[in-house]
């Protein structure tokens, strides 16, 4: 196909966040992003797939500050690693954008003018309850347990001059376009949260400006306020293939934009899909065509934290298993819309039952088959039986189940189909017996006929498999003495050259591995080591450490001693109990979302450690006057703390 002739397909990941070096559960993003890109690209479409990171915000400036660095030699630092983890794990993005280049600031700069002018952008005064880690206002009915609805983190009390963005007055508009446009978010079940959850009961307008902090870009017609990261961040996706403000866009940007896919995770659907798409109708810029918001991968059932200690990174994956292991493993394990689950444990599983047995042993028995009974020349009689039509029928049916299912972006289920095709080769190993052929010369030709086939077959399902494990398929068809294919060609039966030859020596895809070497290995590189430890010592934990605060912030706060006098469960709650606890002389009532690891009987007559002097907030529709201070553990257990021995209610902890 001419290059002129080919549809173009826009794709893009969200920015990763400059806080620091991406785990697996990030890094996923950019392998899904890959596998649908490559796998365009092989249907034939002019691919553009753009990635990069966010570079600007509060978080970022405190995380400097703690290091004794500048905001932008941090964010050169993490950018940086991210760019190599992004290398590390083939991805072929076209460009990798970074939110402090200066083409993009300007036009941040520029847009932000254009919508104050149009009146879209006015000046007032916030106070709200703000995120800090998800850089994001919530009103209180919008928290959960009195916390962020996003990361569960806790909010603070945040009041500063600030720009807002009318949002209400694209809303309705915004709800037709989803309305009309069932494919414009998905999966549906993400749809259905933005509309119950923030659209249908109304949108506030949204804070676009800070003055609190000074790392993001400044309002260049108000001094000392800076744009508010999400309105910085979401416009890389047309600021940096060309968009301009004033109208003098490139070609890049007029080819390409609306994007075809922005890839974002979950917990940032609602900036996506509300946010992004109000800030272009104001813009008068059409909406992207579709924004997919993947599930999480999780660690053993549990999301991934610093200060869970139980964070797996991408560099050590790949040099525990490679680079196509992991890759096939994120890919393979994530579901459609619910989370996956990571676990050294399960790779290890997967690795030898789908990619040592079902693939590597397949190529490997095939090859060394063809080598020892016709020193390696591949050549097809055309001696057929029955058996070879239904493998036949399975591998040059293959490439269109794969197509119809990357269409839905079922990314995993495209995988399963070109894996059948490979366990319908060993199947078809078993059905024709080739060692039982090669005992008889009367049978060679039929031999020779089977093994051609097994070839071919195995030739397409590695040009299928060039998406998701690029490094593999290209090694498989080495060995097979063969080039990467047409994909229309993945269709038809027989493309293999009759006669080749293929590779005297095959390689060794995929090792077994053996579940107890593997563990032992992880606990030895990245385990504590007991020659480590200081005498007494046991395993510990380590957490991700908050700002250091003066003695003078500490001593602001009051802890003391009370005793549980009763405690119930919330109705319609599942995490919250109702204390009523004696401070002293009197009573307080205090909610605690540990109802999962207590039952409320078992916490009356309890001496219990309390933050006494937290502001009271309401959460469920109940007042909490105070806080019941608990620990948790790497398996996230939740103990509550006590005094190691009986003391009056309201004794002061010091």
């Amino acid at each position: 196909m001419c290059e002129n002739c080919k549809k173009k397909y826009y794709l893009t990941t969200a920015i990763a966040y400059t806080s620091g070096k991406p785990h697996i559960g990030n890094t996923y993003e950019i392998v899904l992003a890959d596998a649908i890109a490559r796998f365009k690209r092989e249907e034939g479409y002019d691919v553009y797939f753009q990635t990069g990171t966010d570079e600007h915000g509060q978080k970022i400036q405190l995380k400097a500050e703690e290091a004794g660095i500048t905001p932008k030699e941090f964010v050169d630092g993490v950018a940086g690693q991210v760019k190599e983890i992004w290398d590390m794990m083939n991805a072929s993005y076209d460009n990798f954008v970074r939110t402090t280049d200066a083409d993009h600031e300007e036009q941040v700069k520029k847009i932000f003018k254009k919508l104050y002018d149009k009146g879209d952008i006015y000046k007032g005064y916030y106070e709200g309850l703000y995120c800090t880690p998800c850089e994001s206002f919530f009103t209180e009915a919008q928290l959960v347990d009195g916390k962020c609805p996003d990361c569960g983190r806790e909010v603070v009390k945040a009041k500063e001059e600030a720009y807002f963005f009318k949002m209400s007055k694209y809303a309705d508009r915004l709800i037709e376009h989803i309305n009309t446009h069932p494919e414009f978010i998905q999966p549906v079940a993400r749809k259905n949260e933005m509309m119950n959850n923030f659209l249908l009961p109304g949108l506030q307008d949204l804070c676009v400006s800070r003055t609190s902090f000074s790392w993001g870009i400044p309002v260049d017609f108000d001094p000392g306020h800076v744009v508010y990261v999400w309105l910085d961040a979401l416009t890389n996706y047309i600021t940096k293939i060309g968009y301009d403000a004033d109208g003098n866009h490139s070609d890049l940007y007029k080819k390409n934009w609306p994007a075809d896919l922005h890839l974002i995770g979950k917990d940032i659907i609602r900036f996506h899909t509300i946010y992004w798409p109000i800030f272009l109708m104001a813009l008068d810029v059409p909406l992207p065509k579709q924004v997919f918001g993947h599930p999480w991968l999780l660690v053993g059932g549990g999301k991934m934290s610093k200060s869970k200690g139980n964070v797996i990174y991408a560099d050590q994956l790949v040099n525990m298993f490679g680079v196509d292991a992991v890759r096939y493993f994120v890919l393979h394990e994530m579901p459609f819309e619910n989370d996956g689950s990571i676990t050294w444990e399960l790779i290890t599983e997967r690795i030898n039952s789908d990619l040592a047995n079902t693939l590597g042993n397949l190529v490997n028995r095939t090859i060394s088959m063809s080598n020892k009974y016709f020193g390696g020349v591949v050549e097809n009689k055309n001696v057929c039986e029955e058996v070879d039509e239904d493998l036949k029928a399975v591998v040059t049916g293959t490439r269109d189940l794969a197509i119809a299912k990357m269409e839905e972006l079922r990314v995993a289920d495209a995988i399963t189909e070109i894996f059948n095709l490979f366990k319908r080769c060993n199947k078809y190993i078993d059905e024709t017996t080739p060692w039982v052929l090669a005992k008889e010369e009367a049978t060679k030709d039929r031999l020779a006929t089977v093994l051609y086939n097994l070839t071919e077959s195995i030739s397409i399902g590695a040009n299928l498999i060039r998406s998701f494990m690029p490094e593999t398929a290209d090694k498989i068809l080495a060995q097979l003495n063969t080039k990467a294919r047409d994909f229309d060609s993945l269709t038809t039966f027989g493309v293999y050259p009759s006669g080749n030859k293929v590779t005297e020596k095959p390689e060794i895809l995929f090792a077994r591995l053996d579940e107890a070497e593997v563990l032992a290995k992880v606990e030895e590189l990245y385990g504590s080591k007991e020659e480590d430890k200081e005498p007494g010592m046991v395993e510990g934990m380590d957490v991700e450490e908050k700002p250091i605060v003066t003695y003078d912030d500490f001593d602001k706060l009051q802890f003391r001693i009370g005793k549980v006098l009763s405690c119930e469960e919330v109705p319609k709650s599942k995490k919250l109990l109702l204390f009523q606890v004696q401070i002293g002389n009197e009573t307080r009532q205090i909610l605690s979302g540990i109802k999962k690891y207590y039952k409320p009987e078992e916490m009356v007559g309890k001496n219990v450690m309390v933050l006494t002097n937290l502001a009271p907030r309401m959460i469920a529709g109940l007042e909490s006057q105070g806080m019941i201070l608990s620990a948790e553990d790497d398996e996230d257990n939740v103990f509550v703390m006590t005094p190691d021995k009986d003391i009056k209610p309201g004794a002061e902890v010091c």
